[in-house]
């Protein structure tokens, strides 16, 4: 579309403000619905700085559906994640081996890597553009849209309407100012020193590890490309140009690297921050990422969370704006969004207060607790196989929030597994899903159970059909149906049930094959309310 402020349109149905990868992702899939987009940012360039390294199996699976893949950027599995403590040794380990949903559980990467992709994602997408050098200086809603006045690099202004606009401009976010949401009350915030180091192929260990020293924590982990990272809390009296000389950091790692041998791609000190909005939508504008809520990083879910916003926010607003769904399902993004991110934040504080013990006494207490705990197997596994992590869930939202006969919860995440098409081809099973509404039918067609004009009203409004067989199935229908290898979808239904299942996964509606029609218009009727 538009790659140069030249060429800026006067008008777009979404404006994004900010280029990082919660913006770009959310660009890539506007683009897959087909929603003209467009996105901001002051710089030109991919930020080198360190910044997010590590991403689980649902963000993984969210830039799939964003259309990423496997090999668009590169990741370094991790196995498993220790905590040890200098006085009582190893008190705990988290289990992150094998895949979920087609995914590893627990990944690092590069970021600088996985932002080129998403861009060139995007890019590839007539109806998206994107523009560096231009930065948000003021908005002003009305009831069709935002006016956006964008100030270029040449102090020249540029007026922009869009029908919604989104920031997705970090931290310090500019779109949260403007409408008000700055963060309210206390924030945990601690300064810690982050060394990226390279050359470091063959060397680095191959999980991650938490060092739970009172005096100094240090989380460390690898990272692709030959990567090491090691990140340390200052010490009181601690200056940031103290910890950034080179001389200082060296002798930081000596009990890891010869400082003849080190090689220090990146250090910065940055301030941790546990921050959560209390509201993620002002009228037509939304806040996603850090600009909505910021994770300490203790449980590697700061960009996770921000995955989730975009995953959740742009089906909804392409089928508003392709007129689609009512605007009221929009209201909905804060009420699915907002409590998961919250408790999110909650737990990474709770795993920055074990990380971070302030005294020997803490220390022995705490992680003697944890290894007394681990002892008892329940309680193992909740933070052994990352039972403690809050599932994504949501309470209310665009679901039909009553209990359904499947054993995946409305308003709860559908698997994914492996399956065959016709043709012979393996997929994924959310290749196959695509980008609509999904009535799915398990062992059955779903489309012979609905009266012909409910049928096309489902498909209006960006409804489809898939039928799930079990493995060996075959079916002659004219719906699409695949064969369900690995049962990651049939165990989780009876055949002959049908389950609705919106663009972001979500499962939204399910019911007997009986209740076909009362299920469709169910779900129709939310979508309009």
């Amino acid at each position: 579309m538009h790659n140069n402020n030249k060429a800026l349109p006067d008008s777009v149905d979404v404006l994004i403000i900010g280029n990082g990868p919660v913006g770009a992702t959310l660009a890539a899939l506007l683009g897959r619905h087909g929603t003209q987009t467009l996105v901001i940012d002051r710089t030109h360039d991919i930020l080198l700085m360190p910044r997010a390294i590590a991403l689980d199996n649902e963000a993984l699976r969210i830039l799939q559906q964003a259309g990423l893949a496997e090999e668009a950027f590169d990741k370094v599995v991790i196995p498993e994640v220790r905590m040890h403590c200098p006085i009582i040794g190893q008190f705990g380990r988290a289990n992150t081996r094998g895949s979920v949903d087609g995914h590893p559980k627990l990944v690092t990467f590069y970021q600088p890597d996985l932002e080129r992709a998403m861009r060139a994602q995007y890019q590839r997408f007539d109806n998206v553009g994107c523009c560096g050098g231009l930065e948000l200086e003021d908005l002003a809603q009305d009831d069709e849209g935002v006016t956006a006045m964008l100030r270029a690099e040449d102090g020249g202004l540029h007026r922009l309407r869009a029908r919604y606009l989104v920031g997705a401009d970090g931290a310090s976010s500019k779109v949260r100012s403007l409408i008000g949401q700055d963060f309210e009350g206390q924030s945990y915030s601690e300064d810690w020193l982050i060394v990226d180091a390279c050359q470091r192929e063959g060397k680095a260990i191959d999980h991650v590890e938490f060092i739970c020293d009172h005096r100094r924590p240090i989380p460390h982990m690898p990272a692709p490309g030959g990567r090491e990272r090691w990140e340390f809390m200052l010490r009181a009296g601690e200056t940031r140009e103290q910890v950034e000389d080179n001389g200082y950091i060296a002798n930081l790692l000596q009990r890891w690297i010869d400082p003849s041998q080190l090689q220090i791609e990146r250090k910065a000190v940055y301030r941790f921050h546990a921050r959560c909005c209390k509201h993620f939508q002002q009228g037509r504008v939304f806040l996603v990422g850090d600009a909505a809520h910021i994770t300490p990083p203790f449980v590697g879910q700061g960009l996770v969370a921000g995955l989730r916003d975009a995953a959740n926010l742009a089906w909804k607003l392409s089928w508003v704006v392709q007129g689609l769904a009512s605007p009221a399902i929009l209201d909905t993004y804060e009420q699915e969004r907002r409590p998961h991110a919250q408790a999110m934040i909650n737990m990474a504080k709770l795993m920055g207060r074990l990380i971070m013990p302030r005294n020997v006494l803490l220390a022995v207490l705490g992680h003697g607790m944890m290894r007394t705990l681990s002892l008892i197997p329940a309680a193992r596994r909740q933070f052994e196989e990352l039972e403690i992590k809050p599932k994504n869930i949501f309470r209310r939202g665009l679901f039909i929030n009553r209990r359904g006969c499947v054993k995946v919860r409305r308003g709860g995440l559908l698997p994914q597994g492996l399956v065959r098409t016709r043709e012979g081809r393996l997929l994924l099973s959310d290749e196959v899903l695509g980008d609509g509404l999904t009535l799915l039918g398990m062992g059955i067609d779903p489309c012979t159970l609905l009266p012909e004009p409910l049928k096309q009203r489902w498909e209006t409004s960006g409804g489809r059909f898939l039928q799930i067989g079990q493995q060996g199935q075959r079916s002659n229908a004219a719906t699409p149906f695949v064969e369900d290898l690995g049962q990651r979808l049939t165990q989780i239904a009876p055949t002959g049930s049908l389950l609705v299942v919106r663009p972001d996964r979500i499962l939204m509606h399910d019911g007997p094959a009986q209740q076909a029609a009362e299920l469709v218009a169910d779900c129709l009727q939310l979508l309009r309310k």
